[in-house]
């Protein structure tokens, strides 16, 4: 449906954005780190023991946190989205200050699992929000900005390898700092940010229970995008989580360089292209109600050649060869990445978007906690890198016919924002 007026965008809009940044910074941040501290962490907590051991911790956190994001969704749907962000933000940060004070392996599967716990509340409300200020073509711009908080976590995150190995702080000191600073950040936001009011019938419980889960769970395009958003999904997390360490192994450099290696080319490349396609997106929709399907699928193609090149780099024996395709890989994330959300409001109101957004996270993160520890598994077998990451490359190749076939709602927009209180 096209628009027959357009608004201006709300006073509020590009400020909520700019406040998310850097707590989506801190939500990839504090869940990042581990993946560049493994070698420091192992050998402080040594009953951990092996791989698999480590990928299931890694799992734990997502499995967690996959189970509960609906809940999430619907809390941010039922009682507003300012509150479930703040809550949210203190509970994770307050468990990552507590992360750095564990003793055993238990407690440190303990510790994840209340990270996943605090955790998954937080994306559904934060993209729902900014979702709701901006409804025209600004969507999938305002996105990509909130996703660069993101990217800079995780860049962030790879430079902790180097705190790790730094005597005076070590990983512990990194994770308490970081708790902290989470915790203080949580107190502004309560009086910074502000939910956009809703028609009654949009927030009323009648709408943001079962009901939704049922109105969502029979929608076809729905159903198209939760598996579209998974299958990548889980070459997505197994490169965030797995690639510091497979870097250091594979080309015998230390922790500190692996973790940066692993995660500033690609993430950088993924801020570029989310920014990009942000642009390019919002642009396709002046003329398309698809284009934001289309520009997703073009990052899709980016994607998969990434994957093949980054199983078959070891063999090159360059480190440079890695980074290149990871960069590419980033690209290609970008595209797709920031386009979900927005994607999402083409096919489910505005009332239902916390909620749906929560079962794709439920769906997708779900799959990537198997991916993590089923890699963990291939990866104490020996299995080659090339077979493993050829076939995350295909699954993603699968994901582009998917996207395609999905029916968007929303019409083209020609300028400005749509009417408040539509998709």
């Amino acid at each position: 449906m096209k628009d027959s007026h357009t608004t201006a965008l709300p006073r509020w809009a590009w400020l909520t954005v700019c406040l998310l940044a850097p707590v989506a910074l801190l939500n990839y941040l504090d869940r990042q780190m581990l993946a560049a501290m493994k070698s420091s962490v192992m050998a402080d907590i040594p009953d951990i023991g092996s791989d698999a051991n480590w990928g299931r911790m890694l799992g734990q956190f997502k499995w967690v946190y996959a189970f509960l994001s609906p809940v999430g969704g619907w809390m941010a749907d039922r009682f507003g989205r300012r509150l479930t962000i703040c809550s949210s933000l203190f509970a994770w940060s307050a468990v990552t200050w507590w992360t750095g004070h564990v003793q055993s392996y238990g407690e440190l599967l303990t510790a994840r699992s209340l990270m996943g716990i605090s955790e998954a509340f937080y994306i559904p409300a934060a993209l729902a929000l900014i979702a709701d200020y901006h409804t025209g073509e600004t969507r999938s711009r305002a996105v990509s900005f909130h996703q660069m908080g993101i990217y800079c976590g995780v860049i962030l995150g790879g430079f902790t390898g180097y705190a790790a190995d730094h005597p005076s702080l070590g990983w512990r000191g990194a994770f308490g700092w970081s708790g902290l600073a989470g915790m203080a950040l949580a107190l502004p936001l309560v009086f910074l940010l502000k939910d956009r009011p809703r028609p009654a019938a949009a927030s009323s419980g009648n709408t943001a229970g079962l009901q939704t889960v049922r109105a969502l769970l029979t929608n076809r395009s729905f159903l198209l995008l939760v598996v579209y958003f998974t299958l990548p999904a889980l070459a997505g997390w197994v490169v965030r989580d797995w690639m510091p360490a497979i870097l250091k192994s594979e080309f015998k450099i230390g922790q500190g360089k692996a973790g940066v290696s692993a995660t500033l080319y690609w993430q950088s490349a993924a801020i570029v292209g989310a920014l990009v396609g942000g642009w390019l997106a919002d642009r396709r929709m002046r003329t398309t109600q698809r284009g934001r399907i289309q520009v997703s699928a073009l990052g899709m193609l980016l994607i998969i050649p990434a994957m093949f090149g980054v199983g078959f780099a070891p063999q090159t024996g360059q480190l440079w060869v890695a980074v290149a395709f990871l960069i590419l890989f980033g690209l290609g994330w970008g595209f797709f990445d920031t386009n979900n959300m927005p994607i999402l409001c083409q096919v489910a109101p505005p009332e239902q978007r916390a909620t749906g957004y929560g079962l794709m996270n439920l769906v997708s993160i779900g799959c990537g906690g198997l991916a993590d520890w089923g890699f963990g598994l291939m990866r104490d077998r020996r299995l080659p890198l090339a077979a493993i990451f050829s076939v995350f490359a295909s699954v993603a190749l699968v994901s582009v016919f998917l996207v395609l076939m999905i029916k968007p709602t929303e019409g083209p927009t020609t300028s400005g924002s749509a009417t408040p209180g539509k998709p």
